[in-house]
């Protein structure tokens, strides 16, 4: 594999890893830009512009788009997170230029017509309420809401409908123009790619654009923690518990992404085992680490009636209570293999590593390999995950979200009840 970097004189960087072994080719495109980004009257910008993006562009209208990326083998998306946007192509080795060019077309000259505002606008707004309709989904935003609470970092992705409902074209030519310059965009091509005709593209349609205005830094998150429950009409009590955690760039971060995976990553965690296997109080229990530029958190997600939910409580206290006596050989090998697997994997495929050389450009301002990833994993020890039990579970109010019939335990203060 031989991996290359170029950066236009306007700060536009364009990176390849190519790798002759297979027959597709991958490109990605990652905007400096997420939810987390927009003012309070904007929430929800960021996602309308990435269902933009596919709806015409001066040359191409919607329908021409989506033929286009279908004759070529094409799997064409994108996705917006709290800190980025991003759009990505994976298509048959032959019609690489072809891809990359209509890749970078919807990103750089999208029209956002009015008439298809108006039908994406409705698109939108079915998303938000098909969201709201799944509790397992809509749980997690009332979890962000009060472990980032009073920040940007706290506001749903999607954006509310009611603002959703009055966004116009004005509005995201505005908001492209701030956030959509050169110096925070990234283009990545990975697989049967060739970087000196990557780079020819791409200059094609952003060489000449400049960057037009400064942004304001994003203010330091902080975690802050708290309770929220909101009474629903459901069979199940949804449960969200969440810790202070660490950012992406922290050099701890994989050690607490490893404590996470032995508390709650897999069939022998330890979540696992004692809350569905041992006691049937579950039938999904998980922990997760979730790491943002410059704060993260540690949590833990079940389901469970409200019948359940006392001894629950109790057993989630009693598992997290163990992880501060530490962890054996045996689950910290188990989960450093997971985790390795999942990066090997992520090697495997060119989808994957375009899409994490972007993201790695923006985050760290270099693409750290699967080599460089598993090293950091492998330094990982046991006494690692005693200080990472520590950082997380004995300094701070928890963050409790819970969704459901919850109306009998509403009043019983399950952030105390939780603290471990």
């Amino acid at each position: 594999m031989t991996y290359q970097l170029t950066t236009l004189p306007n700060g536009f960087r364009i990176a390849s890893e190519r790798d002759d072994a297979g027959h597709s080719a991958a490109f990605a495109i990652a905007v400096d830009v997420g939810a987390r980004h927009e003012e309070l009257s904007e929430g929800g910008l960021s996602h309308m512009l990435e269902h933009m993006a596919f709806k015409g562009t001066a040359t191409m209208n919607a329908r021409e788009i989506a033929e286009a990326f279908d004759l070529m083998g094409g799997n064409v998306n994108a996705y917006t997170s709290h800190e980025h946007t991003v759009y990505y192509a994976k298509v048959l080795k032959e019609y690489a230029a072809d891809a990359l060019r209509l890749l970078c077309d919807i990103v750089a000259h999208s029209t956002f017509d009015e008439n298809e505002l108006e039908r994406e606008r409705q698109v939108i707004l079915q998303e938000i309420a098909m969201h709201h309709d799944t509790p397992d989904d809509l749980v997690f935003d009332l979890y962000q809401e009060m472990a980032f609470t009073g920040q940007p970092l706290a506001r749903p992705i999607l954006g509310k409908a009611e603002r959703v409902a009055t966004f116009t074209r004005d509005d995201l030519l505005a908001y492209t123009a701030k956030h959509y310059q050169p110096n925070r965009l990234v283009l990545a091509a990975a697989g049967c790619v060739n970087h000196d005709e990557t780079v020819a593209i791409a200059s094609e349609f952003f060489a000449k654009q400049s960057n037009r205005m400064a942004v304001a830094a994003q203010p330091q998150a902080r975690y802050i923690g708290g309770e929220k429950t909101l009474e629903k009409d459901l069979e199940q009590v949804q449960l969200v518990l969440g810790f202070p955690g660490l950012s992406v760039t922290h050099p701890d971060y994989y050690a607490l992404q490893i404590f996470a995976t032995i508390l709650g990553g897999g069939m022998s965690s330890r979540l696992f085992q004692e809350i569905r296997e041992r006691r049937g109080l579950a039938y999904s229990v998980s922990a997760f680490a979730s790491g943002y530029q410059d704060v993260g958190v540690l949590g833990i997600y079940a389901g469970t009636t409200v019948e359940h939910l006392a001894e629950l409580i109790a057993a989630l206290k009693q598992v997290l209570a163990s992880m501060k006596a530490g962890v054996s050989d045996a689950e910290l090998l188990r989960a450093k293999n997971q985790m390795k697997a999942g990066t090997v994997m992520t090697g495997e495929n060119c989808g994957a590593i375009a899409e994490w050389i972007a993201r790695h450009l923006h985050v760290y301002g270099e693409y750290r390999t699967a080599e460089q990833l598993l090293a950091e994993i492998d330094a990982v020890t046991k006494d690692d995950m005693v200080r990472m039990a520590d950082l997380a579970l004995s300094r701070a109010t928890p963050t409790v979200a819970a969704l459901g019939p919850i109306g009998s335990v509403n009043n019983a203060g399950l952030a105390t009840k939780l603290a471990a």
